[in-house]
């Protein structure tokens, strides 16, 4: 559609998922209660290594309302998927296992007919578990003579391979900055916990949980279990932050699953609180050691990123994953003659690593911008025009990188300038240094193309499908198999239904997420592609729909379909006032199958896929503005701006809301967050989030450069806000703190870091 034709898109219309939530409507899997359900209880491990020699169970089955036991035995051949590591690794793990190889790892489950008597019958389970070496931190894992997670692979590297060639540029040009970055290991930390309420009724499983990728789920579910794909619902409720964490079954929800079949009823189960910070994967967890190059003038010759990420005890879904996109993401907005990488996962005793928002991207875009600002200071040039200096050309197209990546659309030198344009500070006179740091990325979104991602790896489609339905009084209903969790993915496919077909926004519903009456959604609502993908299904369908609703009117009006135009409720000739029909006498026409042209079906339904021909590039550009006191190390964030490309905007109000929501998540990296580890491998119960009062004002600019991919020009925007705004801080503070820039290379930057190296600084 014309961008003159637009109504809705484009248009900050009001969030219709917000009424529900905000009254306390929302339909979260906690709420969910069907008569007679039984109650799980997972016990986990204690142990971060050790073999399980027993599991004596005797005292809880006994136990007063005890339904049902678990242990490894009952779920002996049950696995999950994992991402592969190499030819001669893995690619599936154990729902239960013999060997435990971190705290929290599920041993056994209790289910009763109470949640208590579930507790207090889980406390008789006896476990016996021969301990085994802690291996925690990457340092530990890769020392020679080092404890083996699995011996057979005889070493706890779980994948080394190289990306890309630039290790040679980077010794022999004029000047070369090399850093080694530590990113901490965080953990997703949404408001609702992980749950589940599965019933069985000895043909069907319907669960119920809150979920990003409801159909992967399902499809995971059914072969873990042994049963039909079509024996399996998944019911999609509200997510209550999902960040990557819910993108998948965890082994802990196939348990209650399988209780539920044993049981043929009904079980609950929710994640407690006290299990979260060990029992959902963690994220980032990374060393990088980087290195740039630049010829005497300051031009970019090569950046070299050698990467060791922590995979922890296993594999999870995503494999190596983020470290691969943090070798592939690496020369971001900017020109190189050369770009590489060495990529290697290793197996500690802690939890599992995995998704989580910028997969990867936050973390090499910490490393490259913080490498960027430190050529800066040595050459004695500002940071901005350095970046300037180096940036890709916007009229180039399509821009190629080291990496192979094509970069689809985006200006980003001129999303800086207008940066630095917006940036505003103030002097203030109180014992505090200041400092302003810039940062700069591309970021892949809309995954993905579905044979790129078969060649890549991913045992799974990227395709999108929607079905848009007419009803017979012309109100429109939309079903994707998409998810909704706090990304107005139901406001904005409205919005595209509703300008595709001419329609009022409150006309159109929006289905999502369950299996047995969505479209297939191969991977579901992660990767910033919910819109960009499942939108391009949605115009493709509702296109076609219009298509068919101009052959219906042409054939009554006795005119050309080309001749036709939706306004006002009717179909109309153009230009020609009184030749029209109104939509609902259409609609209702079409649902009888009466005067329908020879050959077109009764109905107003109509189904597409949409699988992107190639990636989407986002892009964006930050600023933060920090004061620090030296006298204690704390930081205070006192002006934040953002200028974003996410190509067109369907609805600013919600993309300003996403990157609000990511850059504080950003800075929660780079000040506060962190899953420490003792090094007899227990975690910490100590996890330090951002809160509003840490939130700065974001001043937010948008630029729209819209994607030749998508049809509706489209890019993702999900996770842009996390990428840029770690380096971003980690910059300004280093530039409050010349001194000691050249040892901001560590997330968290805490104040007792802060002012202990400041304290060394000036021994």
């Amino acid at each position: 559609m014309s961008a003159e034709k637009r109504r809705h898109v484009g248009s900050a219309a009001p969030r219709r998922e917000d009424a529900r939530l905000i009254t306390g409507r929302g339909r979260f899997v906690d709420g969910v209660r069907l008569p007679g359900s039984a109650h799980a209880v997972v016990l986990r491990s204690e142990v971060p290594h050790g073999r399980v020699r027993g599991c004596d169970v005797e005292k809880a089955r006994a136990a007063a309302g005890v339904v049902d036991v678990i242990t490894v035995e009952d779920a002996r051949g049950m696995e999950l998927p994992c991402g592969g590591l190499g030819p001669d690794r893995p690619t599936h793990y154990p729902v239960l296992a013999d060997t435990v190889r971190y705290v929290g790892q599920p041993i056994a489950v209790v289910v009763a007919e109470t949640a208590e008597a579930a507790h207090d019958a889980a406390a008789l389970v006896d476990v016996d578990i021969e301990p085994l070496p802690a291996v925690v931190g990457l340092e530990t894992a890769m020392a020679p003579g080092a404890a083996l997670l699995y011996p057979e692979w005889e070493t706890n590297v779980g994948t080394d391979f190289p990306l890309g060639d630039a290790e040679a540029a980077t010794t022999v040009a004029e000047h070369v900055v090399e850093m080694t970055f530590r990113l901490a290991r965080v953990a997703p930390r949404p408001i609702e916990p992980r749950g589940v309420v599965a019933d069985y009724d000895g043909e069907t499983l319907t669960v119920r949980t809150g979920t990003q990728a409801p159909h992967f789920v399902r499809d995971h579910l059914a072969v873990a279990l042994g049963l039909p794909v079509n024996a399996v619902r998944v019911l999609g409720c509200d997510v209550g932050g999902g960040f990557g964490a819910k993108e998948h079954v965890y082994p802990d929800e196939v348990l209650i699953c399988l209780a539920a079949v044993r049981l043929r009823g009904p079980v609950r189960w929710s994640e407690a609180p006290g299990d979260h910070l060990a029992a959902t994967l963690h994220a980032r967890d990374a060393t990088h050691r980087g290195r740039l190059a630049l010829d005497a003038d300051g031009r970019f010759v090569a950046l070299h990123c050698d990467i060791i990420g922590d995979l922890g005890a296993h594999a999870s879904n995503a494999g190596a994953g983020p470290l691969v996109v943090s070798a592939v993401m690496s020369p971001g907005p900017y020109r190189f003659d050369t770009v590489g990488a060495r990529v290697r996962g290793v197996v500690t005793t802690t939890t599992p690593t995995g998704s989580y928002r910028g997969f990867g991207q936050p973390e090499v875009t910490w490393t490259r911008e913080r490498l960027i600002d430190e050529a800066a200071r040595r050459l004695g040039v500002d940071p901005v025009d350095l970046r300037l200096r180096n940036m890709l050309d916007a009229h180039e197209r399509p821009v190629s990188t080291g990496m192979g990546q094509e970069y689809d659309s985006g200006d980003y030198a001129a999303g800086l300038r207008t940066l630095r344009d917006q940036v505003r500070s103030g002097h203030v006179e109180d014992g505090r240094r200041r400092g302003i740091g810039f940062s700069c990325h591309v970021e892949m979104t809309g995954v993905g193309p579905s044979m790129v991602m078969k060649a890549e790896g991913y045992l799974a489609g990227g395709f999108e499908n929607a079905v848009v339905r007419m009803e017979p009084d012309a109100s429109v209903t939309v079903h994707t198999g998409l998810t909704g969790m706090g990304q107005g993915i139901e406001t904005t496919l409205a919005q595209v239904a509703a300008d595709e077909l001419g329609v009022p926004l409150d006309h159109v519903r929006v289905v999502l997420g369950d299996t047995a009456v969505t479209p297939y959604s191969p991977i579901g609502s992660i990767a910033s592609r919910s819109l960009a993908v499942g939108g391009g299904a949605v115009i493709h369908a509702a296109t076609a729909l219009r298509d068919k609703l101009f052959t219906i009117a042409a054939h009554r009006l006795e005119v050309a379909p080309g001749d036709l135009e939706i306004a006002d409720g009717t179909v109309r000739v153009h230009g020609v006032p009184g030749a029209e029909v109104a939509l609902a006498d259409l609609a209702t026409s079409a649902w009888r199958g009466w005067d329908l042209p020879d050959g077109v079906r009764p109905g107003l339904d109509e189904q597409a896929t949409y699988d992107p021909p190639a990636y989407l590039y986002s892009s964006g550009a930050h600023a933060a503005a920090v004061a620090v006191d030296p006298l204690t190390g704390a930081v205070e964030i006192e002006g934040y701006w953002v200028v974003n490309d996410s190509g067109v905007l369907v609805n600013p109000a919600i993309v300003d809301g996403q990157l609000r929501g990511g850059v504080v998540q950003g800075i929660g990296m780079a000040l506060y967050e962190q899953v420490s580890y003792s090094p007899d491998g227990q975690p910490s119960a100590f996890y330090d989030l951002p809160t509003a009062v840490e939130a700065p004002n974001i001043d937010i600019v948008h630029h729209q450069t819209p994607s030749p991919v998508t049809p509706g020009g489209t890019k993702g925007v999900g996770e842009s806000g996390t990428i840029s705004s770690p380096a971003a801080v980690g910059n300004a503070i280093a530039a409050a703190l010349p001194e000691i820039a050249d040892r901001i290379t560590a997330t968290p930057l805490t104040p007792r870091f802060l002012h202990r190296t400041l304290t060394d600084r000036n021994r």
